[in-house]
């Protein structure tokens, strides 16, 4: 579990310097207005940009990868998000039995309240069951402190009462972002994470696609992102992730990989 302390990140702490000192320099130089307003809209730029960046850590912690530890000794996540789904996550929990693999399923909390037997069958095969949101909201990433609490709070609460397991990790719809953020985060002791590899599996229906795409980065301490929620279909109508899903479990495999839930990475 994260530290409850909110540390912030370098770029914040750059950032609430260069207010000061525009403060301090309008207020000493009137004229010099301009050059002030140029500087603080320019932060503002950046950190619009960083929030767009999925897997950037400048805002605050993002594991984009397991821990060093972890990847020595051969471990990799595969991370499903968006669900569940009642007809393709059952599927996925069948292909990750016969492989014996262990996954994190980022849900939506509305979704699960929809589905809970969906969900709690996740966590009774043995995965994990992680906080992506109450909602997924497209604006998502345009709300503030309060905005994001109140979403991040109602779905551990969805969630934790539904599978009877607190949700340690969130990953951001569609891994977008703002500074405001991660304080929330640290209150409610969540760690961010996106991803080192995806296939876009919820746009692309070539299934040869996204499994190039997730294969071309299989190796230790990768984390993988496919979506059992609003998967894309591929021209016979089967969802992207049900024909990708057994040829990376294989890959993996062959290549004397283990796949972990993230939270068993956490040790």
């Amino acid at each position: 579990m994260r530290d409850p302390a909110w540390h912030p990140s370098l770029l914040i702490r750059a950032s609430v310097a260069l207010h000061g000192l525009a403060l301090v320099a309008v207020i000493a130089e009137p004229a010099q207005w301009r050059w002030a307003l140029g500087a603080v809209v320019i932060n503002h730029l950046l950190l619009t940009a960083v929030g767009l960046w999925p897997r950037s850590n400048w805002l605050g912690p993002n594991w984009t990868r397991l821990p060093v530890a972890a990847a020595a000794r051969n471990e990799i996540a595969l991370t499903i998000d968006d669900g569940p789904d009642p007809l393709v996550t059952p599927q996925v929990l069948d292909i990750l039995d016969r492989h014996a693999a262990r996954a994190t399923f980022f849900c939506v909390g509305e979704t699960a309240a929809r589905y809970p037997d969906v969900c709690r069958e996740i966590v009774r095969r043995g995965h994990a069951v992680e906080n992506h949101s109450q909602h997924h909201r497209h604006h998502f990433a345009l709300q503030g402190p309060r905005g994001f609490l109140r979403e991040l709070e109602a779905a551990q609460g969805t969630l934790g009462l539904i599978t009877g397991q607190r949700p340690v990790f969130f990953r951001a719809p569609a891994g977008l972002r703002n500074p405001f953020l991660d304080p929330v985060l640290a209150r409610l002791g969540l760690t961010l994470a996106s991803w080192s590899a995806r296939g876009f599996d919820t746009r692309i229906g070539d299934a040869a696609r996204v499994k190039h795409a997730l294969l071309h980065e299989l190796r230790g301490g990768a984390i993988l992102l496919l979506h059992d929620g609003n998967a894309a279909r591929t021209p016979g109508g089967t969802p992207v992730i049900l024909d990708v899903l057994p040829a990376v479990l294989e890959a993996a495999a062959a290549a004397g990989l283990r796949f972990v839930r993230l939270r068993d990475a956490l040790s």
